[in-house]
């Protein structure tokens, strides 16, 4: 098959997986076309057969917004036809759904079906919005089909826009050979001096996430015994959370990052993962770390009982309450053979119910329907 895929380039989830998604079409022997308005973070070299179109957005006078929709209708008419591409996979309802659906209109009578998978805030967040609550709505309906990465998300589609189409649950997954455990003391020391715990939050601190709650949940655990807090990420909380670490006294301990395109070699140095957040559709960066063989503390929360089971291969705290986090976080991290066997299930839930075959078998079947219903 030839499939274009759309997805915003950023280190968010959406981004990650639609590049995983593409990667994995391409070693399956697909032809990929991935349209972005900047190189996708996740994917630093192209495989052969994966094509990359950077859609750039004129800066007329006259738009006080540049209209990026319309040029990526415009770039991916363009590819759909000299390609001819048998498919489109958006993943975010808006704007990629919308363009996609410009694009249909655009070749018809050709066909185009679009497949659109629903990541988490294009309905919690974006699609709720009045501005975009209509445009979300008919990008729904007219989708030849519809996907969600948890049972969560489908639900909360279903309520919050009355739809009664079809919706699959297609989870995320994680290549669990790059995301690995792995030794490497001489670098953990570069973060963490010998005999102390080091933990980790990683996200876009956004207010959803809660990273401040992160901090204190951390502080929790400094009160007890030696750590250090890896945060992992950027957005517009950061400010707040190094502000909160330094009124708890806990600064000198708690190490900013910033963005990083490696993580997986980071999650493998940490004994932990703090997510707060007040919701998850799914929670990529818990899975990813349990691949590491790193314990998530995570909320009860949207998606995320889906991917832990508390007390088996993570912890899940109700509200993603910070005391009752760092609470529960230092009783495991003082309890070795403990945490250790929660790390060994942790890895073995990502590696056999996460793993990215069966994802992409899923996904290469949904497609396949799709074509033989046009």
């Amino acid at each position: 098959m030839k499939i274009g895929v759309i997805c915003y380039p950023t280190f968010g989830g959406s981004g990650v997986v639609a590049v995983e998604v593409s990667r994995g079409l391409v070693e399956r022997g697909h032809d990929v076309h991935l349209f972005s308005y900047a190189p996708p973070a996740r994917l630093p070299e192209l495989p052969e057969r994966l094509v990359f179109h950077e859609v750039e957005v004129s800066t007329y006078p006259l738009f006080r917004y540049p209209p990026y929709e319309v040029a990526l209708a415009s770039r991916l008419s363009e590819v759909a036809e000299a390609e001819s591409l048998d498919l489109v996979h958006a993943h975010y309802a808006i704007p990629h759904t919308l363009a996609a659906l410009l694009v249909q209109d655009i070749l018809a009578p050709r066909p185009l079906p679009v497949v659109t998978t629903l990541h988490g805030t294009d309905i919690t967040v974006v699609g709720q919005d009045r501005s975009y609550r209509r445009v979300t709505e008919h990008a729904l309906r007219r989708s030849d089909a519809v996907t969600a990465v948890s049972e969560w998300l489908r639900a909360e589609t279903e309520k919050v826009f009355g739809v009664t189409r079809e919706i699959e649950v297609i989870g995320n997954f994680v290549d669990s050979v790059r995301f690995r455990p792995r030794e490497n003391a001489s670098r953990r020391l570069a973060f963490a001096a010998p005999g102390e715990r080091l933990l980790v939050h990683i996200s876009n601190f956004r207010p959803v996430k809660r990273a401040a709650r992160a901090v204190e949940a951390f502080a929790v655990v400094a009160a007890r015994m030696p750590a250090r807090l890896l945060m992992v990420g950027d957005g517009p909380e950061r400010a707040e959370c190094e502000a909160r670490a330094r009124s708890l006294g806990v600064r000198d301990r708690v190490r900013f990052l910033g963005t990083q395109a490696g993580v997986e070699d980071l999650l493998p140095l940490t004994d932990m993962l703090l997510l707060p957040s007040e919701h998850e559709s799914f929670g990529l960066s818990a899975l990813e770390a349990m691949a590491c063989g790193v314990v998530p503390a995570v909320s009860r929360a949207g998606g995320l009982p889906e991917l832990v089971e508390d007390g088996v291969d993570g912890l899940l705290v109700e509200d993603g309450d910070a005391g009752r986090m760092g609470t529960a976080a230092a009783e495991l991290l003082a309890d070795e053979p403990r945490r250790v066997r929660m790390a060994a299930a942790a890895r073995a839930t990502a590696v056999e119910r996460f793993s990215p075959t069966q994802a992409l078998e899923r996904y290469e079947a949904l497609y396949a329907r799709v074509l033989r219903r046009g």
